[in-house]
């Protein structure tokens, strides 16, 4: 049972995170923080949270956990401010989807209570956002993953393992650069792949046309560009390494691609997508498949 739960940040993932504890008894109290006050106020009368706090500190103070569920850009700032605050049994995790990013901020600013910072990621969302988009089955089958650190004290890492496997997630520990590298293939990568495809065709002359052509399969791979623009602007900065090293893999599999369609080599177009498909259809007929998907 958590005391007191400080969630800074109360939207989709923050704002979820306390209905589900809440649904399932698993914290007495929960008090919200957001930058904008108009966002505070909302969280709390949908009853997202139980209070809300006019500052960060305010927020923290005699809190057993803090969630960190802030934009990755929004992340160090809000780290400095907690910092001179923090007190010895205080734990401190985060929902940032780019760790490496977030661990050196830590490392800043946390120093001297590294210990009690454990790096997380719910692997789950919805292409909206804010208190209003916020639901307490969000992180039932869902994956959460923990990246500890060296430093992170262990019994910190097993309570906030606990938190989230009382909403139902599916929780995992991975290494940080496992981590960036496994959500830029999975998730970082295939938001700029969609953001693109439709900024492409909005500017066209026959958008209109296109668009409400639109079939099936076109609004299923493009509705992930609904999401977020400042959060997936954020996600591209901070986990740019991976990010640029996908991008450069897909760019030299998308020429020969090219070239084989200018070339009329049906065969090389069958292997690709025959491997493609395999690979997919081996994966998602698992009958054991955990949800991975952010949005």
């Amino acid at each position: 049972m958590i005391d007191r739960l400080a969630i800074i940040g109360v939207g989709l993932i923050g704002g979820s995170l306390s209905l589900a504890l809440k649904k399932a008894g698993k914290v007495k109290h929960v008090v919200g923080y957001a930058r904008n006050p108009a966002t505070r106020q909302q969280a709390l009368d949908l009853g997202v949270v139980d209070s809300i706090a006019e500052d960060i500190v305010e927020a923290i103070t005699d809190a057993d956990i803090v969630i960190l569920a802030v934009p990755m850009g929004a992340m160090s700032e809000t780290m400095a401010a907690i910092a001179p605050h923090m007190t010895d049994n205080m734990i401190i995790t985060d929902a940032g989807s780019a760790k490496g990013q977030v661990v050196r901020a830590a490392k800043q600013h946390f120093a001297d209570h590294l210990g009690q910072f454990v790096p997380g990621h719910p692997i789950a969302g919805t292409e909206r956002s804010g208190p209003a988009a916020a639901f307490a089955e969000l992180y039932q089958d869902h994956r959460v993953v923990l990246t500890p650190i060296a430093e992170t004290d262990q019994d910190a890492h097993q309570k906030v393992k606990e938190m989230w496997q009382a909403v139902g997630a599916q929780v995992f520990d991975m290494s940080v650069a496992q981590h960036d590298k496994v959500l830029a293939a999975t998730s970082h990568v295939p938001h700029i792949l969609a953001f693109n495809l439709v900024n492409m065709l909005a500017q066209g002359e026959d958008v209109d046309a296109v668009l409400h052509y639109a079939a099936g399969g076109f609004r299923d791979f493009s509705r992930i560009a609904s999401s977020d623009p400042v959060m997936w602007r954020d996600i591209c900065l901070t986990n740019s390494d991976a990010i640029l090293s996908l991008l450069a893999e897909y760019q030299q599999q998308l020429t020969e691609i090219e070239q084989a369609i200018r070339q009329q080599e049906g065969d090389v177009l069958i292997d690709v997508f025959q491997r493609a498909k395999q690979a997919r259809d081996k994966r998602f007929n698992d009958p054991t498949l955990i949800d991975n998907s952010e949005v």
